[in-house]
């Protein structure tokens, strides 16, 4: 482990938990642009078998411990520009997750029938996610509760260690992004004023269950996602790409928060005045409206934007997880 290789470990860790706060970016891609992807998949591998190389360990930990500092630094900001500009964040985020598809396309040249049957499945399954989430919405713009954080969780940590696909979207797309970051947030904020106790209902209501799917998902669910991809690559990735592109459905930019009013029923009470005063603009019920010709044009621009960042991160790398193992 030499001082250069430390800082390459560093530096991937930062930009893969920076990934994982924003929806579109995959955490997999930065780790490969930073060039410590193949080490980090078979340090994982190492520990999901219980062999506890020195080598392995400080690759994780260098990775791990630098993404848990942006993950804990960045989850305020972030949380506060999706609530205070959805449409414009959303926009990116667009742009962010299609610039994944050239890392997957490259990982499945030539597709096979194979890989277009599988897309149209993850297409078909990501629009069904984005219906339910749009179905859902009228209950409020995001959803609680330890299961589905831990859900959360697994879904998150799978999909950082495939190259192209995003957690943080998986998140959004879960109705837990928000929240999820509300917590990390409250969680910062409480270490700094060495108060724990005021953080202890994000801490067992979100921090610890989405932490625990966190393990979960990477000691078991990659290892697995990793095995189909030796055995049955080109379906396995053709549902990925889908996956990716489906993506789109369910971050429509033109949408925003909208506070409720007495007398709603909204979470399965009636609201008070005390209830909606103590109710945080991350919590309002989503609604779509018709852009402005301004609104859409800048959109498109923040979309060519986003498309540019994930291309030009992946390409630093300058190959893909099949050329480099």
């Amino acid at each position: 482990m030499s001082p250069k290789w430390g800082l390459r470990c560093v530096l991937g860790g930062v930009l893969m938990g920076l990934a994982n706060l924003v929806p579109g970016i995959s955490g997999g891609t930065m780790l490969l642009a930073a060039g410590v992807y193949p080490r980090f998949i078979e340090a994982l591998a190492d520990l999901s078998s219980l062999r506890f190389r020195r080598g392995a360990l400080a690759v994780l930990g260098l990775v791990g411990g630098a993404a848990a500092v942006a993950i804990l630094v960045g989850a305020g900001p972030v949380k506060e520009a999706v609530v205070e500009h959805r449409w414009a964040m959303y926009s990116l985020f667009i742009g962010l997750t299609l610039g994944g598809v050239p890392v997957l396309w490259d990982m499945a040249r030539p597709p096979t029938g194979r890989f277009w049957v599988g897309a149209v499945v993850g297409l078909i399954a990501m629009a069904a996610l984005a219906w339910l989430q749009v179905a859902g919405s009228g209950e409020g713009g995001h959803r609680e509760g330890a299961l589905l954080m831990f859900v959360a969780g697994v879904a998150g940590a799978s999909a950082m260690i495939l190259p192209g696909v995003s957690g943080g979207y998986l998140l959004l797309v879960l109705g837990v992004y928000v929240p999820v970051l509300s917590a990390i947030d409250a969680l910062k904020e409480a270490v700094k004023a060495n108060a724990l106790e005021s953080a202890s209902d994000p801490i067992l209501n979100v921090v610890l269950p989405v932490g625990i799917g966190v393990a979960v998902g990477v000691l078991v669910i990659s290892n697995f996602v990793k095995l189909v991809l030796q055995r049955y690559e080109q379906p396995t990735l053709g549902v990925l790409m889908g996956l990716l592109v489906g993506a789109v459905f369910g971050l429509w930019p033109f949408q925003e928060g909208v506070a409720p009013e007495v007398g709603e029923v909204f979470k399965g009470e009636v609201l008070t005045v005390e209830r909606l005063a103590e109710l945080a603009p991350d919590k309002y019920p989503t609604v779509f409206y018709a852009p402005s010709f301004s609104e859409v044009m800048t959109a498109l621009g923040l979309v060519g934007l986003g498309y540019l960042l994930t291309t030009l991160v992946a390409r630093i790398g300058g190959a893909t997880p099949r050329q480099r193992n």
